[in-house]
C-alpha cells in the first residue's frame, strides 16, 4: 500500500528566532520538515551545519522552501533580477548543502509595467526558471515550481500555465500543488486531471476561497476528503506539507486519518 509523507512547514514558525524554530524540530509530531529560507530562518552555513545535527538526532527529513519576500524572477529590472538570481543561487547551495530531497520556487510575478511590455514577463520567468534548473543540477537538487494565484499577479497559477512552460523548456521540473492556491482559482480538479504526472510536492492549507489565509485543514471550504482521495487513486507517494498558521497539529492528524 502506498504511504503519503506527511509533513509541516515552518512557516507557523517563522515569528520565532531560527534557534528556537530549531528547538522545537523535535516535537514536530512529523519526520518531514519544510524550511523557509526566508525571514528570521534565512540560511547559511552554520545554520545549515544546525539543522543537519538535528536531522541526525531526531531522524529528520528537509525540503526548503526557496527565499519569496521581495522575490521576483520575471522582474523588469536587471539590477533586481541580478540580486535577486543570486540570493536563489544562494539558496539552492544551502539546500544542496543541506541534502533536502526538494526545493521549492515561486514562479515570477508581473507588475506595474508589464503592460507596457506584453510577454517579457513570461519570457523572463522561463530564463530565470532555466538558470535555476542548470544550477540546480550541477549542485544535485530537485526542483520543482509552486502555482501561485492569478489574483496577486503570479505567472504560473492554472494548468494551462504548466503546460505552455513545458511545452517551450521540455524541462523535468516538477509541480508543488498548493491547494490553498489552486483553490483560490477554481483549480484542483485541473492540475490533477491534467498534470497528476507532474506533481511532485503537495502543499496543504485551507481557505474560503477569497484570500490565502493559511487555515487550519478543515477550516475553510477545501474538500479535503476528495483531495486525499484523489492523491490515493493516482498513487501518490511523496510528500504532503502542511502550511497552515495555526491549528497546525490537528492539521497533522486529519491529513493522517484522510490519508491513512
Amino acid at each position: 500500500m502506498v504511504k503519503t509523507k506527511v509533513g509541516v512547514s515552518m512557516l507557523y514558525r517563522l515569528g520565532e528566532s531560527f534557534n528556537c524554530m530549531v528547538k522545537r524540530l523535535n516535537n514536530e509530531n512529523t519526520h518531514f520538515i519544510e524550511i523557509l529560507d526566508d525571514g528570521a530562518h534565512e540560511l547559511d552555513k552554520f545554520r545549515v551545519d544546525l539543522l543537519r545535527e538535528t536531522a541526525q538526532s531526531y531522524d529528520l527529513e528537509y525540503t526548503v522552501h526557496a527565499p519569496f519576500a521581495d522575490i521576483n524572477i520575471a522582474s523588469p529590472s536587471c539590477m533586481i533580477l541580478d540580486v535577486t538570481l543570486k540570493r536563489l543561487m544562494q539558496s539552492l547551495y544551502y539546500a544542496s548543502a543541506l541534502d533536502a530531497k526538494l526545493w521549492v520556487l515561486h514562479p515570477g510575478a508581473r507588475t506595474g509595467i508589464s503592460q507596457f511590455y506584453p510577454g517579457a514577463e513570461w519570457k523572463q520567468n522561463v530564463q530565470s526558471i532555466q538558470m535555476l534548473y542548470a544550477e540546480a543540477e550541477q549542485l544535485g537538487v530537485n526542483i520543482a515550481i509552486e502555482n501561485l494565484p492569478a489574483k496577486y499577479w503570479f505567472l504560473m497559477s492554472c494548468p494551462e500555465d504548466f503546460h505552455r512552460f513545458y511545452r517551450e523548456t521540455n524541462l523535468p521540473v516538477g509541480i508543488v500543488l498548493d491547494v490553498g492556491h489552486s483553490h483560490l482559482e477554481n483549480q484542483t480538479r485541473p492540475f490533477f486531471d491534467q498534470l497528476a504526472d507532474k506533481i511532485v510536492h503537495i502543499h496543504v492549507s485551507d481557505n474560503l476561497g477569497v484570500n490565502d489565509d493559511h487555515m487550519g485543514v478543515g477550516c475553510g471550504s477545501i474538500d479535503f476528503g476528495w483531495v486525499a482521495e484523489s492523491l490515493k487513486r493516482m498513487g501518490y507517494s511523496q510528500r504532503v506539507i502542511v502550511e497552515s498558521c495555526d491549528h497546525v497539529f490537528e492539521s497533522l492528524q486529519k491529513l493522517g486519518v484522510l490519508l491513512g
